[in-house]
Protein backbone atom coordinates (compact mmCIF):
# COMPACT_ATOMS: atom_id res chain seq x y z
CA UNK A 1 0.00 0.00 0.00
CA UNK A 2 2.46 2.39 0.62
CA UNK A 3 4.25 1.90 -2.64
CA UNK A 4 0.87 2.59 -4.48
CA UNK A 5 1.14 5.95 -2.17
CA UNK A 6 4.13 7.10 -3.29
CA UNK A 7 3.73 5.91 -7.12
CA UNK A 8 0.26 8.34 -6.75
CA UNK A 9 2.27 10.81 -5.10
CA UNK A 10 5.53 10.87 -7.71
CA UNK A 11 2.40 10.97 -10.42
CA UNK A 12 0.60 14.20 -9.22
CA UNK A 13 3.80 16.07 -8.74
CA UNK A 14 4.59 14.82 -12.62
CA UNK A 15 1.27 15.87 -13.57
CA UNK A 16 1.37 19.37 -11.39
CA UNK A 17 4.99 19.88 -13.32
CA UNK A 18 3.72 19.38 -17.02
CA UNK A 19 1.78 21.97 -18.87
CA UNK A 20 -1.48 20.49 -19.68
CA UNK A 21 -3.87 21.53 -22.67
CA UNK A 22 -6.97 23.03 -21.42
CA UNK A 23 -9.75 23.60 -23.89
CA UNK A 24 -13.12 24.83 -22.86
CA UNK A 25 -16.13 22.56 -22.66
CA UNK A 26 -18.17 23.84 -24.60
CA UNK A 27 -15.65 24.34 -27.78
CA UNK A 28 -14.85 28.13 -26.91
CA UNK A 29 -11.64 29.19 -27.98
CA UNK A 30 -9.04 29.34 -24.99
CA UNK A 31 -6.75 31.95 -25.41
CA UNK A 32 -3.82 33.69 -23.64
CA UNK A 33 -5.19 37.11 -24.42
CA UNK A 34 -7.72 38.38 -21.57
CA UNK A 35 -9.91 40.85 -23.60
CA UNK A 36 -11.08 40.14 -26.92
CA UNK A 37 -13.64 39.96 -29.10
CA UNK A 38 -14.71 38.51 -32.57
CA UNK A 39 -17.57 40.43 -35.12
CA UNK A 40 -18.82 39.54 -37.93
CA UNK A 41 -17.57 42.55 -40.68
CA UNK A 42 -20.67 43.42 -42.78
CA UNK A 43 -23.14 43.70 -39.67
CA UNK A 44 -20.33 44.10 -36.80
CA UNK A 45 -22.69 41.41 -35.24
CA UNK A 46 -20.51 39.83 -32.14
CA UNK A 47 -19.56 36.19 -32.42
CA UNK A 48 -17.87 35.26 -29.31
CA UNK A 49 -16.23 37.82 -26.72
CA UNK A 50 -14.07 38.04 -23.65
CA UNK A 51 -14.13 40.77 -21.13
CA UNK A 52 -14.78 42.76 -24.29
CA UNK A 53 -15.75 46.27 -22.53
CA UNK A 54 -12.76 46.41 -20.08
CA UNK A 55 -10.24 48.89 -20.62
CA UNK A 56 -6.76 48.35 -22.07
CA UNK A 57 -3.89 49.91 -23.15
CA UNK A 58 -4.67 49.57 -27.04
CA UNK A 59 -0.68 49.85 -28.14
CA UNK A 60 -0.15 50.43 -32.06
CA UNK A 61 -3.88 49.43 -32.60
CA UNK A 62 -4.12 52.83 -31.87
CA UNK A 63 -2.78 53.55 -35.84
CA UNK A 64 -5.43 52.47 -36.91
CA UNK A 65 -7.40 56.12 -36.11
CA UNK A 66 -4.08 57.41 -37.00
CA UNK A 67 -4.19 55.82 -40.32
CA UNK A 68 -8.09 56.72 -40.95
CA UNK A 69 -7.58 60.26 -40.23
CA UNK A 70 -5.03 60.66 -42.71
CA UNK A 71 -6.69 59.27 -45.21
CA UNK A 72 -9.50 61.47 -44.96
CA UNK A 73 -7.74 64.57 -44.42
CA UNK A 74 -5.01 63.84 -46.85
CA UNK A 75 -3.94 63.63 -50.39
CA UNK A 76 -1.63 60.80 -50.49
CA UNK A 77 1.43 63.10 -52.43
CA UNK A 78 1.24 65.56 -50.57
CA UNK A 79 4.90 65.56 -48.81
CA UNK A 80 4.92 65.16 -44.72
CA UNK A 81 8.47 66.97 -43.33
CA UNK A 82 9.84 65.07 -40.86
CA UNK A 83 10.46 66.95 -37.77
CA UNK A 84 13.11 66.56 -34.84
CA UNK A 85 10.28 64.88 -32.43
CA UNK A 86 9.23 62.61 -34.69
CA UNK A 87 12.95 61.59 -35.85
CA UNK A 88 13.22 61.14 -32.06
CA UNK A 89 10.00 59.72 -30.82
CA UNK A 90 10.61 55.87 -29.15
CA UNK A 91 10.78 52.92 -32.02
CA UNK A 92 10.97 54.43 -35.53
CA UNK A 93 12.28 51.34 -37.65
CA UNK A 94 11.77 53.46 -40.90
CA UNK A 95 15.16 55.16 -39.73
CA UNK A 96 13.58 58.53 -39.92
CA UNK A 97 15.63 61.90 -39.62
CA UNK A 98 14.73 65.62 -38.62
CA UNK A 99 14.07 67.47 -41.53
CA UNK A 100 13.58 65.01 -44.30
CA UNK A 101 10.08 64.81 -46.26
CA UNK A 102 8.13 61.86 -47.56
CA UNK A 103 4.84 61.37 -49.54
CA UNK A 104 1.56 61.27 -47.41
CA UNK A 105 0.64 57.98 -48.62
CA UNK A 106 4.80 56.27 -47.93
CA UNK A 107 4.31 57.58 -44.42
CA UNK A 108 0.93 56.31 -43.91
CA UNK A 109 1.90 52.90 -45.42
CA UNK A 110 5.29 52.70 -43.29
CA UNK A 111 3.39 53.32 -40.29
CA UNK A 112 0.52 50.66 -40.58
CA UNK A 113 3.23 48.30 -41.85
CA UNK A 114 6.21 48.78 -40.52
CA UNK A 115 4.29 50.27 -36.99
CA UNK A 116 6.78 53.44 -36.52
CA UNK A 117 5.94 55.75 -33.81
CA UNK A 118 7.50 58.36 -35.47
CA UNK A 119 5.58 57.89 -38.73
CA UNK A 120 2.26 58.73 -37.01
CA UNK A 121 3.62 61.77 -34.90
CA UNK A 122 4.69 63.27 -38.20
CA UNK A 123 1.36 62.66 -39.71
CA UNK A 124 -0.37 63.80 -36.48
CA UNK A 125 2.08 67.04 -36.52
CA UNK A 126 1.05 67.48 -40.43
CA UNK A 127 -2.65 67.30 -40.03
CA UNK A 128 -3.37 68.40 -36.93
CA UNK A 129 -0.83 71.11 -36.35
CA UNK A 130 0.40 69.47 -32.80
CA UNK A 131 -0.33 66.58 -31.28
CA UNK A 132 -2.51 67.89 -28.91
CA UNK A 133 -4.80 68.86 -31.40
CA UNK A 134 -4.55 65.63 -33.59
CA UNK A 135 -5.54 63.87 -30.51
CA UNK A 136 -8.57 66.09 -30.22
CA UNK A 137 -9.75 64.90 -33.72
CA UNK A 138 -8.95 61.10 -33.03
CA UNK A 139 -11.21 61.34 -29.96
CA UNK A 140 -14.04 63.17 -32.24
CA UNK A 141 -14.20 60.63 -34.57
CA UNK A 142 -14.02 57.87 -31.97
CA UNK A 143 -17.31 59.46 -30.46
CA UNK A 144 -18.91 59.16 -33.57
CA UNK A 145 -17.76 55.96 -34.35
CA UNK A 146 -19.38 54.69 -31.09
CA UNK A 147 -16.53 54.14 -29.50
CA UNK A 148 -17.96 55.07 -25.71
CA UNK A 149 -14.78 53.54 -23.71
CA UNK A 150 -11.98 55.30 -25.72
CA UNK A 151 -9.76 58.29 -25.21
CA UNK A 152 -6.46 59.07 -26.76
CA UNK A 153 -3.57 60.92 -25.96
CA UNK A 154 -1.34 59.69 -29.18
CA UNK A 155 -1.51 59.20 -32.50
CA UNK A 156 0.70 55.73 -31.64
CA UNK A 157 0.16 54.17 -28.91
CA UNK A 158 3.02 54.53 -26.30
CA UNK A 159 1.68 54.05 -22.78
CA UNK A 160 -0.07 56.73 -21.34
CA UNK A 161 -2.35 56.35 -18.47
CA UNK A 162 -5.05 58.45 -20.24
CA UNK A 163 -4.60 56.71 -23.58
CA UNK A 164 -7.14 53.44 -23.60
CA UNK A 165 -9.56 51.50 -24.66
CA UNK A 166 -11.51 48.18 -25.31
CA UNK A 167 -11.99 45.85 -27.90
CA UNK A 168 -15.11 46.18 -28.33
CA UNK A 169 -14.33 49.75 -29.66
CA UNK A 170 -11.11 48.37 -31.12
CA UNK A 171 -13.81 46.16 -33.71
CA UNK A 172 -15.88 49.47 -34.17
CA UNK A 173 -12.66 51.20 -35.49
CA UNK A 174 -11.41 48.43 -37.59
CA UNK A 175 -14.65 47.77 -38.86
CA UNK A 176 -14.72 51.24 -39.98
CA UNK A 177 -11.25 51.41 -41.27
CA UNK A 178 -11.57 47.93 -43.35
CA UNK A 179 -14.60 50.22 -45.28
CA UNK A 180 -12.26 52.29 -46.84
CA UNK A 181 -10.44 50.56 -49.96
CA UNK A 182 -7.23 52.18 -49.61
CA UNK A 183 -7.00 51.43 -46.11
CA UNK A 184 -7.40 47.78 -46.95
CA UNK A 185 -4.68 47.70 -49.91
CA UNK A 186 -2.17 49.39 -47.30
CA UNK A 187 -2.76 46.45 -44.46
CA UNK A 188 -2.73 43.53 -46.75
CA UNK A 189 0.62 43.65 -47.75
CA UNK A 190 3.73 41.75 -47.18
CA UNK A 191 6.14 43.70 -48.80
CA UNK A 192 6.43 47.17 -50.52
CA UNK A 193 9.14 49.31 -51.18
CA UNK A 194 8.96 53.15 -49.41
CA UNK A 195 10.66 55.98 -51.09
CA UNK A 196 11.34 59.51 -49.65
CA UNK A 197 11.18 62.88 -51.39
CA UNK A 198 13.90 64.10 -49.81
CA UNK A 199 17.04 63.23 -49.62
CA UNK A 200 16.14 62.07 -53.87
CA UNK A 201 17.35 58.63 -53.33
CA UNK A 202 16.60 57.11 -50.27
CA UNK A 203 14.26 54.33 -49.92
CA UNK A 204 13.74 51.36 -47.84
CA UNK A 205 11.87 47.70 -47.59
CA UNK A 206 8.95 47.50 -45.62
CA UNK A 207 7.96 44.27 -44.16
CA UNK A 208 4.66 44.25 -42.55
CA UNK A 209 4.58 43.11 -38.72
CA UNK A 210 1.29 41.55 -39.42
CA UNK A 211 2.69 37.45 -38.72
CA UNK A 212 -0.64 35.93 -39.83
CA UNK A 213 -0.29 37.92 -43.38
CA UNK A 214 0.36 35.19 -46.60
CA UNK A 215 0.26 32.32 -43.80
CA UNK A 216 -3.39 32.30 -42.44
CA UNK A 217 -6.10 31.50 -45.40
CA UNK A 218 -8.07 34.93 -46.38
CA UNK A 219 -6.25 36.68 -44.31
CA UNK A 220 -7.13 40.44 -45.01
CA UNK A 221 -4.98 42.56 -42.61
CA UNK A 222 -5.01 44.22 -40.21
CA UNK A 223 -2.74 46.19 -37.35
CA UNK A 224 -0.43 44.94 -34.81
CA UNK A 225 0.38 46.09 -31.27
CA UNK A 226 3.14 45.35 -28.59
CA UNK A 227 4.17 47.34 -25.37
CA UNK A 228 5.30 46.09 -21.98
CA UNK A 229 2.19 47.42 -20.36
CA UNK A 230 -0.38 46.29 -23.38
CA UNK A 231 1.31 43.16 -24.03
CA UNK A 232 0.25 41.64 -27.21
CA UNK A 233 -2.39 43.43 -28.70
CA UNK A 234 -3.56 42.56 -32.74
CA UNK A 235 -6.83 43.47 -34.95
CA UNK A 236 -6.95 40.56 -37.80
CA UNK A 237 -9.08 39.96 -40.00
CA UNK A 238 -9.91 37.53 -42.48
CA UNK A 239 -12.07 36.74 -45.77
CA UNK A 240 -13.70 32.87 -46.96
CA UNK A 241 -16.79 32.65 -49.01
CA UNK A 242 -18.24 36.28 -48.54
CA UNK A 243 -17.70 36.58 -45.28
CA UNK A 244 -15.40 38.73 -43.63
CA UNK A 245 -14.71 38.21 -39.73
CA UNK A 246 -12.45 40.44 -37.72
CA UNK A 247 -10.61 39.78 -34.47
CA UNK A 248 -9.44 41.60 -31.76
CA UNK A 249 -6.79 40.56 -29.00
CA UNK A 250 -5.55 42.69 -25.82
CA UNK A 251 -2.98 41.77 -23.69
CA UNK A 252 -1.84 38.40 -25.02
CA UNK A 253 1.12 37.07 -22.69
CA UNK A 254 4.03 37.04 -25.49
CA UNK A 255 4.32 38.63 -28.74
CA UNK A 256 3.64 35.78 -30.39
CA UNK A 257 0.50 34.56 -28.71
CA UNK A 258 -1.53 37.37 -30.39
CA UNK A 259 -1.07 35.52 -33.43
CA UNK A 260 -1.96 32.23 -32.04
CA UNK A 261 -4.96 33.91 -29.82
CA UNK A 262 -6.18 35.54 -33.57
CA UNK A 263 -6.13 32.94 -35.45
CA UNK A 264 -8.30 30.38 -32.50
CA UNK A 265 -10.38 33.61 -32.91
CA UNK A 266 -11.04 33.53 -36.43
CA UNK A 267 -10.84 29.73 -36.61
CA UNK A 268 -13.58 29.40 -34.31
CA UNK A 269 -15.71 32.43 -36.17
CA UNK A 270 -15.31 30.26 -39.81
CA UNK A 271 -16.52 27.01 -37.67
CA UNK A 272 -19.62 28.52 -36.66
CA UNK A 273 -20.96 31.05 -38.34
CA UNK A 274 -22.46 31.89 -42.12
CA UNK A 275 -23.69 34.49 -44.31
CA UNK A 276 -26.86 34.08 -45.29
CA UNK A 277 -28.46 36.60 -48.20
CA UNK A 278 -31.48 39.11 -46.40
CA UNK A 279 -32.38 41.17 -49.36
CA UNK A 280 -31.12 40.93 -52.90
CA UNK A 281 -30.55 44.52 -54.55
CA UNK A 282 -31.96 43.04 -57.89
CA UNK A 283 -35.46 42.36 -55.87
CA UNK A 284 -36.04 45.85 -53.76
CA UNK A 285 -38.59 47.52 -55.31
CA UNK A 286 -40.08 50.91 -53.82
CA UNK A 287 -40.27 54.75 -54.82
CA UNK A 288 -40.77 58.28 -53.66
CA UNK A 289 -42.72 61.09 -54.43
CA UNK A 290 -41.05 64.47 -56.17
CA UNK A 291 -43.09 67.04 -55.22
CA UNK A 292 -42.24 70.58 -57.78
CA UNK A 293 -40.14 68.35 -60.43
CA UNK A 294 -40.77 67.11 -63.83
CA UNK A 295 -41.68 63.91 -62.71
CA UNK A 296 -43.83 62.80 -59.72
CA UNK A 297 -42.14 59.65 -58.40
CA UNK A 298 -38.46 58.44 -58.28
CA UNK A 299 -37.55 54.80 -57.83
CA UNK A 300 -35.13 53.67 -55.24
CA UNK A 301 -32.58 51.00 -54.93
CA UNK A 302 -30.09 49.75 -51.79
CA UNK A 303 -26.42 50.73 -51.69
CA UNK A 304 -26.10 47.57 -51.14
CA UNK A 305 -27.02 43.88 -50.72
CA UNK A 306 -28.27 42.94 -47.27
CA UNK A 307 -26.48 39.73 -45.54
CA UNK A 308 -26.52 39.06 -41.97
CA UNK A 309 -24.32 36.48 -40.26
CA UNK A 310 -25.95 33.20 -38.46
CA UNK A 311 -24.66 31.75 -35.53
CA UNK A 312 -24.39 27.75 -35.19
CA UNK A 313 -28.21 26.11 -34.80
CA UNK A 314 -29.67 30.27 -35.35
CA UNK A 315 -32.80 30.31 -37.66
CA UNK A 316 -33.45 33.44 -40.53
CA UNK A 317 -36.89 33.88 -38.61
CA UNK A 318 -34.57 36.23 -36.21
CA UNK A 319 -34.08 38.77 -38.60
CA UNK A 320 -36.20 41.00 -39.90
CA UNK A 321 -35.35 44.09 -42.27
CA UNK A 322 -37.20 47.61 -41.46
CA UNK A 323 -37.41 50.00 -43.91
CA UNK A 324 -37.35 53.50 -43.36
CA UNK A 325 -38.08 55.55 -46.37
CA UNK A 326 -38.18 59.35 -47.19
CA UNK A 327 -41.83 59.39 -48.79
CA UNK A 328 -41.74 63.15 -50.26
CA UNK A 329 -38.36 63.77 -51.95
CA UNK A 330 -37.43 68.07 -53.35
CA UNK A 331 -36.75 68.29 -56.67
CA UNK A 332 -34.34 68.56 -58.06
CA UNK A 333 -33.82 64.86 -56.66
CA UNK A 334 -30.15 63.97 -57.74
CA UNK A 335 -29.12 60.23 -58.53
CA UNK A 336 -27.39 58.23 -55.76
CA UNK A 337 -29.33 60.87 -53.46
CA UNK A 338 -30.31 59.31 -49.81
CA UNK A 339 -33.84 58.83 -49.69
CA UNK A 340 -33.94 55.92 -46.76
CA UNK A 341 -31.66 53.49 -45.08
CA UNK A 342 -32.91 49.96 -44.67
CA UNK A 343 -32.50 48.71 -41.13
CA UNK A 344 -31.25 45.06 -40.34
CA UNK A 345 -32.43 43.60 -36.91
CA UNK A 346 -31.66 40.69 -34.54
CA UNK A 347 -34.25 39.82 -32.23
CA UNK A 348 -34.93 43.36 -32.45
CA UNK A 349 -31.72 45.20 -31.70
CA UNK A 350 -30.21 46.77 -35.40
CA UNK A 351 -27.29 45.11 -36.42
CA UNK A 352 -26.70 46.76 -39.59
CA UNK A 353 -27.98 49.33 -41.90
CA UNK A 354 -27.37 50.00 -45.77
CA UNK A 355 -28.54 53.29 -47.34
CA UNK A 356 -31.41 53.80 -49.71
CA UNK A 357 -30.38 55.93 -52.97
CA UNK A 358 -32.44 57.74 -55.78
CA UNK A 359 -32.29 56.09 -59.24
CA UNK A 360 -32.25 58.83 -61.18
CA UNK A 361 -32.03 62.80 -61.49
CA UNK A 362 -35.32 64.95 -61.35
CA UNK A 363 -34.86 68.47 -62.30
CA UNK A 364 -37.22 70.82 -60.51
CA UNK A 365 -40.27 71.39 -62.89
CA UNK A 366 -44.26 71.60 -62.79
CA UNK A 367 -45.53 68.17 -63.74
CA UNK A 368 -49.21 68.32 -62.70
CA UNK A 369 -49.28 65.53 -60.30
CA UNK A 370 -45.27 66.37 -58.68
CA UNK A 371 -47.70 69.96 -57.83
CA UNK A 372 -50.41 68.12 -56.29
CA UNK A 373 -47.79 66.04 -54.25
CA UNK A 374 -46.90 69.37 -52.61
CA UNK A 375 -49.91 70.28 -52.24
CA UNK A 376 -51.28 66.65 -50.65
CA UNK A 377 -47.83 66.67 -48.63
CA UNK A 378 -49.03 66.69 -44.88
CA UNK A 379 -51.56 63.70 -45.61
CA UNK A 380 -48.85 61.72 -47.72
CA UNK A 381 -46.48 61.97 -45.09
CA UNK A 382 -49.23 60.72 -42.38
CA UNK A 383 -50.41 57.75 -44.46
CA UNK A 384 -46.18 56.83 -45.21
Amino acid sequence: MRIIKQIIAVAMCLLLQCPVKVQAADGEPVISADAAILIEASTGRVIWEKNADERRYPASMTKMMTGVLALENLSGSTDVLISRAAAETESVPMGLNAGELMPAEEVLNGMLMLSDNGAAVALAEHIGGSLESFAEMMNAKAKKLGMENTHFVNPNGLTHPDHYSTARDMAKLARYAMQNEKFREIVIQEKRPLRWSLPKNRMMMAENTNELLGKYEGITGIKTGWTEAAGGCLAASAKRGGMEIIAIVMHSTTPKDRFADARKLLDYGFEHTRLVRGVNKERFERTSWVKNGREAKVGLHLAEEIDFPLIDQEEKKNYRVVYEIEPILTAPVKKGQKAGKAKLLYKGEQVGEVDILADKNVGQGSDILSWLVGVFEPIIRRIG
